[in-house]
């Protein structure tokens, strides 16, 4: 083995330990900057609550339509360049808020983000590669991975809130079965429909703020909203999944049929369970497949060398 070699192995693994402590000091500081998160999310539903109530105020008042003042430079260069409809993104309203974001200040900062990541890393990518050629490709080479890095800036804004809104949406279906049997405890006990939804936001937001999130909004949603089953709805398209839609279609014909709300919430329930074990069972299912490679990568090695490394210490003295 070379000295340049043996140079650059080494160069690489302090790249590698330098990151490693770079992610662990993220992860450790971040959360300490994050505050209450609770606070965050119930502050994020009563201004929709507010919102709501004054549309529907405008729309009593006969006002068409509400205007909102936000001039951030997000929203500048939006408007400037035309970029919801240069960069449109389909269904990007309701993918915010499967991710939690609301309003249009996320969808302004999507938009500005779509422009400016292709823009940063296509510029970091014709200096590092192309100018200045740092990992020594040929220049086809150098070209495709810039083009690759203006692709990737792309997608990564509609990565992101894909990915926070696969997160979100876990957080929920973890708690959602418990939810529904305390909802149908408050629907048989007679309460309404509003308030058992707000009940079981207060006693679940210790658990999943992102369900207690959802439950307050749909409780606003239901007592501003000109159409309970638009309520329903809008619960349904904001989290996703089968057993929400099930729960919500459940709602919808109990309020429009008069069919029994405890047995529906009961059904319901049982199935969302069984979903939530199906779950969990092919997680565990797909574990051993998982570890393979890692067992070949980390735990394999460091096993050969503990047990041949005696071996070939007794060999050389001996052949010495």
């Amino acid at each position: 083995m070379t000295d340049g070699t043996l140079q650059l192995l080494t160069n690489a693994g302090y790249f590698v330990i330098a990151l490693l402590l770079a992610v662990t000091v993220y992860m450790i500081v971040v959360p300490l900057f994050e505050g209450d998160k609770l606070k965050k999310r119930m502050a994020s539903v009563s201004a929709q609550r507010d919102t709501l109530r004054g549309a529907r105020m405008d729309q009593l008042n006969g006002e068409r339509s509400l205007r909102t003042n936000d001039k951030g430079l997000a929203r500048k260069l939006v408007d400037r360049f035309s970029l919801e409809r240069l960069l449109e993104a389909t269904d990007l309203r309701d993918k915010m808020a499967q991710a939690g974001l609301r309003g249009q200040g996320p969808i302004y900062k999507f938009y500005f983000f779509r422009m400016i990541l292709p823009i940063a890393l296509g510029c970091f990518g014709l200096v590092f590669l192309i100018i200045l050629n740092t990992p020594g490709w040929a220049m086809a080479q150098r070209a495709a991975a810039t083009l690759g890095l203006v692709v990737f800036g792309y997608y990564l804004p509609g990565i992101y809130v894909k990915n926070m809104a696969k997160k979100r949406l876990a957080s929920i279906m973890a708690v959602f079965p418990d939810a529904l049997d305390l909802l149908l405890i408050c629907v048989e006990s007679g309460m309404s429909v509003e308030l058992a939804f707000a009940r079981v936001a207060d006693e679940l937001a210790e658990n999943s703020v992102e369900l207690a999130e959802e439950f307050h909004l749909t409780t606003a949603e239901l007592s501003y909203l000109s159409s309970r089953r638009a309520a329903f709805e809008n619960l349904a398209r904001r989290n996703d999944h089968l057993g929400i839609r099930s729960v919500a279609t459940a709602l919808i014909q109990a309020e429009r049929y008069g069919t029994p709300l405890g047995e529906s919430l009961r059904t319901m329930a049982n199935e969302n369970r069984q979903m939530r074990m199906m779950a969990a069972e092919k997680k565990a299912a797909a574990l051993p497949a998982k570890l393979t490679v890692p067992m070949i990568v980390f735990f394999l090695p460091v096993l050969f060398i503990v047990i041949l490394t005696p071996a070939a210490m007794r060999l050389a003295g001996a052949l010495s």
